[in-house]
């Protein structure tokens, strides 16, 4: 897949594509029909499938509290946006200056002079332009009476209480609810991070963790869950990368007074030098809240009863 960063000089392999507009957070189902019926598209036309994304997030650029709202690194939605078959990656730098683009510029300029975009794909509810003066019934009208390209609208995908969106995975997220979260992804809420150097305490009370700071991403409620990792540096694109199956403890560490967030994870039936690698870790079920305990005895014992709890739902999960 052709990354490309920003519109003024477009290559010439990524000119005259099928382009799929939206922001992409999470590429979560609902991206995934935009994602995919851009690809069959440019299967018939014989053209490159592209997605066209904004970085950051217009949302967090225009918010105020600049808390994080992206589900995944970009690094990371790039190899998901390239395992679904997308050629090219046109990532907008969005600032003061790219936000002041009314929604016929954006047009005119971008897709048609620049871009020379074949087809356009959106979702029903894609919004763009200044002070958002764009949307999918826009680019439907400018292109039936231009015909510069053609356009396909996607309906809403969602299940029998809602529709699929990333804002709602980031509640079930925050709630802790993963498997509604998972339901929404097509896959389950996932942490990226480097193994840092601790004080090795799981390692003297018998359960060794890796221990991960946690990116600027929405994160998860504080607690257990039943994990899988995968080792990132070593993940093939094309190829389903090994799972271990583990447990593991996302919060402040209360027990031991911790006041920094992290996420602590004990791999299963695993001996392996960690430190400094990269870790992909699948957040699968909600195990319990995180709480103190008396005394290393006690945590101890709750620790080797989660074990058991997320091996029995690893299991289920595994049928």
């Amino acid at each position: 897949m052709r990354i490309v960063r920003g519109h003024n000089s477009i290559p010439a392999m990524a000119q005259g594509s099928v382009l799929a507009l939206g922001n992409f957070d999470a590429v979560h189902r609902g991206h995934q029909a935009v994602i995919h019926t851009a690809h069959a598209k440019a299967a018939t036309l014989g053209a490159p499938a592209a997605v066209m994304t904004f970085e950051p997030h217009p949302r967090y650029f225009f918010s105020s509290s600049k808390q994080p709202i992206r589900l995944v690194p970009f690094h990371h939605k790039a190899r998901l946006l390239q395992a679904h078959g997308v050629d090219v990656l046109f990532v907008m730098g969005f600032n003061e200056a790219f936000s002041q683009i009314s929604a016929e510029a954006f047009i005119q300029d971008i897709l048609v002079k620049q871009l020379q975009v074949r087809h356009v794909v959106t979702g029903e509810d894609f919004i763009f332009g200044h002070k958002r003066g764009g949307n999918a019934d826009m680019l439907e009208a400018y292109a039936n009476e231009t015909e510069a390209f053609g356009f396909s609208r996607v309906v809403p995908v969602g299940g029998r209480e809602h529709i699929f969106s990333s804002s709602l995975v980031r509640s079930f997220v925050q709630a802790g609810q993963m498997r509604k979260a998972a339901d929404i992804l097509g896959r389950p809420y996932e942490m990226i991070g480097r193994v840092q150097h601790g004080d090795k305490r799981g390692r003297t009370i018998g359960f060794p963790t890796a221990n991960i700071i946690p990116p600027a991403i929405t994160l998860p409620a504080k607690g257990v869950y039943a994990v899988r990792v995968a080792i990132y540096d070593e993940m093939d694109i094309q190829a389903e990368p090994h799972w271990y199956d583990g447990v593991a403890n996302f919060g402040q560490r209360p027990t031991f007074a911790g006041t920094r967030m992290q996420l602590e994870a004990h791999l299963f039936d695993v001996e392996k030098d960690l430190y400094d690698k990269r870790l992909r870790v699948q957040f699968v079920r909600h195990v319990r809240d995180e709480k103190p305990f008396d005394g290393v005895d006690a945590l101890k014992a709750q620790i080797a009863r989660d074990c058991e709890t997320a091996r029995a739902y690893l299991a289920m999960e595994n049928r």
